[in-house]
Order: C-alpha cells, then structure tokens, then sequence
C-alpha cells in the first residue's frame, strides 16, 4: 500500500491509496470463491466453472466491486495510521482505478484537524459563587421529596386539573376517517407533560369524569407519518378516572421515612449541609462553563462540514444505541415524539457543532500551556473508573490498549485545560 496526500482547502484533503496488482488479484480470486456457486454457464456444473470462462462472458468487471469492497476497509486503515496529519472525519471513497494486472487506486476524502488561533484565555470574567443555604432552599427540597413520595389517588367531584393523570381512552380522525395508530383505550396520561400532539392535553383539562369529548388538533408540519404532516384531526376522547398526586404530611414520621434520621429537623440539617455541597458544585460547573464559552468565542477557526456531518452521524448513533437500550426501535420512538430522522439529526447539529468547538479550542489551550498528564494523575482516573463500575483498577488497565490510554490521557488534558481557566479568571 502506498499513500499520497493532497491538501485541499477548508482543511480538507485527498488520500491517494495505491494497492499492489498482486493484492488485487487475491481480492478477485477471493471474490470468484464467493460467487462461483451463484453463476451458471451451459455445460458447468454449478460451482464448477473457471474464473476465466466467466470473465470472458460476463466480463473481467463482474469481480470488481466485491475486491474493491474487500480492499478499501483495509488499505484505508493502514493509510490512517500512516498519515501524519490528523483525521477529524469519515472518508468520501472513491475508485480511481480497478483493473486486471494493475494497482487498485481509490481516493479517500478526509477533514483534517483546523488551525484554531487562541484569543485571550486567561483573565477571564466568571461569577463568584456562594455556599450559602436559606430556609426557604430547604423548604424546596422537603417539597421536592414530599412529591417523590407522594401517592396517586382517584379523585371523584371534580374535572381534569393541569397535572393530574387521567385514564383516557380515545380515536382520531382526519378529514372524518379514522387513522392507523390514533386509537388508544386506558390509555394513562399525565396533563401538562407534553407527550401527546401539541395542544391535545391542555383541551381535557375541565373535562369531567365518564363525559365525551372533542379534542381538535393540528398535527405538527414534521412528523413521523408523512400521510399525517399539518394535518387537522378530530379525537373522541372519554376520561374514565380521574387521579391526583396525595402529599404526605412533612413532619418526623416523614424524615423516619425518607431518611435514616428520626426528627425533621436532624433531616433538614443534614439537607442543608447536602445542598451547600450541590451549590458548590453547581457554582464551579457554571464558572467552567462561563469560562469555556468565552475562550472558545475569543478564538479563530473554522470547522470543516464533513467534520460536523461526522460527528453529528456518530452522535445519532449513540442516541439510537441509548434508545434501544430502552427496549424501543427508532421507529417507535419517532411514532411516540411525533419526530423524525430529520428533525433528530437537525436537533443534534448545534450539539455537534458546541462540542467540536470546545474540544479544538481546549486541545490548543492544552499545547500552549504544555499541560501533561502524569501517570499518577492518569491513575488517579482509573482508580475513579474502577470505583464507579466496580471492578479492579489493574484489571482496567491491562484490558487498555496504547491508543485508549493515550485517548483517555488526552481527555484528562482537556479538563485540566478548563481546571486552569477558572484558575486563572477573575470572579466577578
């Protein structure tokens, strides 16, 4: 394998890829292997017919894309690892030459790392924080998990109120004709959560009990069935049951409950003690985020698009990935949001786009300030990492390859960079 690099503008580049006539020639024969079985020639048993009789019948090309397919996964890696510069994106392949006796060339279209030039970083303006905790912040919080306790109850004598659940069941129809997937029976709903069609819920609130209702509403312009987009719909609903939330009295018997203090007050103490340590956590993270924002906004550069259509592709999968985990596929997803594949990807770019900013800018603040990672501080992590999925912090480091350790050094650089940029802002 031989490689050639171009660079293009916008940090883009052209990986010119050479692979040897000899290693093409494997990659047909291999791909004649696969598909003798599936060719029949007059006078050949299946299976049996030379490579050389296909290819004058059919052709020397009928191999082609299976070699070209076998080849360029390998090829592209080790030109990867050979280029010096860094790749920031997925590559636009493209077969320059693929013919018999000669050497396979495909093209490999790349973003490269952007220049970012620095602007000031240092002397950066971040809020002052305080640990303080009032009365009223631990009232809050007793109210907080009076809610997480509190039970459900039917409530009789009274319609719908903003968020209470009720057991609905229901049809829609556009244009007086009944949809695929519009129909629902105890179906549980909370009003005010927004999981139904925009303005669907607020009209059920006054709603009694066992009373017929129509609920008018406008399907959203993007939405997972295209038969169904801007659509006006009519739903008959009926709410079966009425349920609201029951609060329990804050008193000792509730601390004895929800902790493992017997009175209120040893309950609210030790909620006071737990909220200053959030504040503490909450002002910190808002000073790096402040001081993120502004070193990124003070710097130069420019993002390649394949850069951001890459990373905007691999943040989609992790989602997808994250859902599944849930038990649903895309499409239920997309059936129960009203989304789409679209509006999820356009959702995800901004993201896409804040998070390769703010990594460029922190990796260049890393190399100006010459921001090391010792193998002390890189244990420091492991051992956190061994702590939090409970495993032994040698075994997670002998399962580590060099490039995963050398990735999670880097990781560990770029939040010493944001450590060192509230260390040197001034609070405000």
């Amino acid at each position: 394998m031989s490689l050639q690099v171009e660079k293009l503008e916008n940090s883009m580049a052209k990986l010119t890829i050479e692979v040897s006539a000899d290693d093409l020639e494997k990659a047909l024969q291999s791909a004649y292997k696969k598909q003798k079985n599936k060719i029949s020639i007059p006078g050949f048993r299946k299976g049996k017919v030379p490579r050389q009789m296909i290819e004058k019948m059919y052709g020397a090309e009928i191999f082609y894309d299976d070699a070209a397919n076998a080849l360029i996964p390998k090829a592209y890696a080790d030109a990867y690892d050979e280029c010096e510069e860094e790749i920031v994106s997925r590559p636009q392949i493209d077969v320059v030459q693929i013919e018999k006796g000669q050497p396979f060339i495909f093209t490999a279209t790349v973003a490269l790392r952007p220049p970012v030039t620095l602007g000031q970083y240092k002397g950066l303006e971040v809020e002052k924080f305080s640990d303080e905790v009032t009365e009223e912040d631990v009232e809050a919080r007793l109210k907080e998990e009076a809610e997480k306790n509190a039970r459900t109850v039917t409530v009789e004598g009274r319609p719908v109120q903003d968020g209470d659940e009720v057991i609905l069941d229901y049809e829609g129809f556009v244009d007086g004709v009944a949809f695929e997937g519009g129909k629902g029976e105890n179906h549980a709903l909370t009003i005010g959560s927004g999981s139904f069609i925009p303005g669907f819920e607020e009209q059920l609130i006054g709603v009694e009990a066992g009373v017929d209702v129509e609920v008018k509403v406008t399907f959203p312009e993007k939405y997972h069935a295209k038969e169904l987009e801007g659509k006006e719909a009519v739903f008959q609903c009926k709410v079966q049951e009425i349920k609201a939330k029951e609060l329990p009295e804050i008193d000792d018997e509730f601390a004895g409950e929800v902790s493992e203090f017997d009175t209120l007050e040893e309950y609210k103490e030790d909620l006071k003690k737990s909220l200053a340590k959030k504040k503490v956590a909450e002002g910190k993270e808002k000073q790096e985020d402040a001081a993120v924002e502004q070193a990124v906004k003070n710097a130069q550069y420019e993002l390649p698009e394949a850069m951001v259509e890459t990373q905007v592709s691999q943040m989609a999968e992790d989602f997808s990935r994250r859902i599944q985990n849930q038990g649903l596929t895309m499409e239920q997803y997309f059936q129960f949001t009203g989304l789409s594949a679209e509006k999820v990807l356009e959702d995800l770019r901004p993201q896409a786009v804040k998070s390769l900013e703010t990594r460029l800018v922190l990796e260049e603040i890393v190399k100006a300030e010459n921001i090391e990672v010792s193998e002390e501080r890189f244990d420091e992590e492991v051992q956190k990492m061994a702590e939090t999925y409970r495993m032994d912090a040698e075994k997670i480091k002998e399962t580590m390859g060099e490039k995963e350790k050398e990735q999670m050094k880097k990781d560990i650089a770029v939040q010493e960079a944001i450590t060192f940029l509230v260390d040197n802002a001034v609070e405000k």
